[in-house]
């Protein structure tokens, strides 16, 4: 019924816009409806969008028949819309930057491995393309050898924005950084300590994610969809999987759902206590760092003894679970799960009466609603700016379409609005993993798994603890994969980041960063 209502949102604003779209399937990638269009009604159909309200997820594309086949995806109460578009190899395709400013990136990394040309793309800098391939080197085509990488030249000639004036500084920092985190590079202007101005470069952790997926078979494919991003492993195996399913037809079993649901919620939970305790640390309480990381590690060891990893890595597989849990199991996780909401609902306490702390996390890396709404926030960055959105409540998929998934949200949009999103999530999903593990239905835990004979595709769509993520999967004629891509919501919050820490001092963005906590691996595949 949502897809019913977006469609007919969508052609009425395609009317009054005087554009007329292409053959609309409401099965070939369902839960989403495909929209047919022609390379030169690209740019109006996206405009058309935009007047309904639509909100902008996600950019891919393949290569087909010599040319390209490109893919846009929009959202609207629930409701999933896919552009996609045929195009030759020569041919030009509109940039819809100036309409949804999120799609500047995704279209770079496009033309970087695929050559697709953009026309009026407002920032023609490669964004993904990596030092070691050629200028003609296009490493997502099928002419383009995985195994045909060279030792890759130092990178310190990406032409940053310039700034100059009297009193402005300019302040690299990373690609490495004195932590363990992941490699990015941020250049900084600045006027005394106060932040102008904050541009990215990441693509040093790019792993070829969507190159070394082709030819892959189902079950391969999940274990690298499990690895996009090490600690949203649940999360991206689910998705890849779910689209894999939806493109074969298989019904995967009510038990494997609700296990799939369990798992999902306890990466939730151990992801939104470490980023709470990182926050504290970086404004100095080491108390409340040291409080929530002691509960993460039980949690943590809890994951391995029941299911074999702590971070819960090829739990999930196509059809279902590779995991279990017995009776003894499931009574020890709901006790342990109200304990540990109980606990770190008491240690959340402490930092909100910390006078000190809150003027550190008040009013710092502010996004406003309005610009959460034009980037197409989701996860905690978008409900701490007031954009209400979760695909378990919004577009709920099994086990969710069973349960009430309460959403957080608040309007400041600052660090603290985005710590607390996650503090009421760790209660929200204690809840949801009682919930789950006394409904638990008997059952298998995985159907067996068929190889497609035919041409296929799905779409699959969850909420991982940062946000939505949709993977788009693609099966050849002999079953095995001809295209994956699997979209983070990274790649919306990395450019949220960039606008949040202008205006605030350089100390705080250690804050601002950790706050928003973007996944470098998740971003470059």
């Amino acid at each position: 019924m949502k897809v019913a209502e977006a469609l007919s949102l969508f052609l009425d604003a395609c009317l009054r816009n005087g554009v007329e779209p292409g053959i609309v399937d409401r099965d070939l990638l369902a839960p989403a409806a495909v929209i047919a269009a022609q390379p030169a009604q690209w740019r109006e159909l996206a405009f058309a969008a935009k007047t309904a309200d639509m909100r902008w997820c996600a950019f891919w594309a393949r290569e087909r028949d010599g040319g390209y086949e490109a893919f846009s995806c929009f959202e609207w109460g629930g409701a999933y819309l896919v552009m996609r578009c045929a195009l030759d190899r020569g041919d030009e395709l509109p940039s819809l930057a100036s309409i949804y400013p999120n799609a500047d990136r995704p279209e770079r990394h496009a033309h970087d491995l695929l050559g697709i040309r953009f026309g009026g793309q407002p920032d023609a800098r490669r964004w993904t393309r990596h030092r070691a391939w050629g200028e003609h080197d296009y490493p997502l085509r099928a002419d383009f050898s995985a195994a045909a990488a060279a030792p890759t030249p130092p990178d310190h000639e990406y032409p940053f924005v310039q700034a100059h004036g009297p009193g402005i500084v300019e302040i690299p920092v990373g690609p490495v950084h004195a932590g363990i985190i992941e490699p990015g590079h941020f250049r900084f202007q600045a006027m005394g300590e106060i932040i102008l101005n904050l541009e990215q470069h990441l693509g040093y952790v790019h792993k070829g994610i969507e190159k070394i997926a082709v030819g892959r078979d189902a079950a391969g494919l999940a274990r690298l969809a499990g690895r996009v991003s090490g600690d949203t492993t649940v999360a991206h195996a689910w998705a890849a999987c779910q689209a894999m399913e939806r493109a074969v037809k298989l019904e995967v079993p009510p038990r494997a759902l609700a296990l799939r649901g369990l798992l999902s919620e306890r990466e939730r939970i151990a992801n939104h206590l470490g980023d709470i305790g990182a926050i504290c640390n970086d404004a100095a309480f080491a108390f409340a760092f040291a409080q929530l990381m002691r509960l993460r590690e039980d949690w943590l060891r809890e994951s391995f003894a029941a299911f074999g990893h702590r971070l819960l890595m090829d739990s999930i597989v196509p059809g279902g679970t590779a995991v279990d849990v017995t009776s003894a199991q499931a009574t020890k996780m709901k006790e342990h799960a109200r304990a540990l909401a109980a606990e770190a609902a008491e240690v959340i306490g402490i930092l909100e009466d910390s006078e000190s702390l809150e003027d550190r996390l008040m009013r710092t890396g502010r996004i406003e609603a309005e610009l959460a709404k034009q980037l197409g926030l989701t996860g905690y960055v978008g409900k701490a700016s007031g954009q209400l959105f979760d695909v378990r409540a919004d577009a709920p998929y099994a086990p969710y379409d069973q349960l009430e998934v309460k959403i957080p949200h608040y309007r400041a949009g600052d660090v603290a609005a985005r710590a607390k999103v996650r503090a009421e999530e760790i209660g929200i999903s204690a809840e949801l993993i009682v919930r789950l593990l006394e409904t638990l239905p008997e059952g298998p835990v995985s159907s067996p798994w068929q190889a497609p004979a035919r041409e296929c595709e799905g779409l699959g769509i969850v909420e991982g603890w940062r946000g939505e993520i949709i993977s788009y999967v693609r099966f050849d004629a002999t079953g095995k994969i001809a295209r994956f891509f699997p979209r983070d919501p990274s790649w919306l919050s990395w450019p949220a980041l960039e606008l949040c820490v202008q205006g605030n001092i350089v100390p705080d963005f250690p804050l601002c960063n950790k706050s928003v906590n973007g996944s470098y691996s998740g971003h470059d595949l």
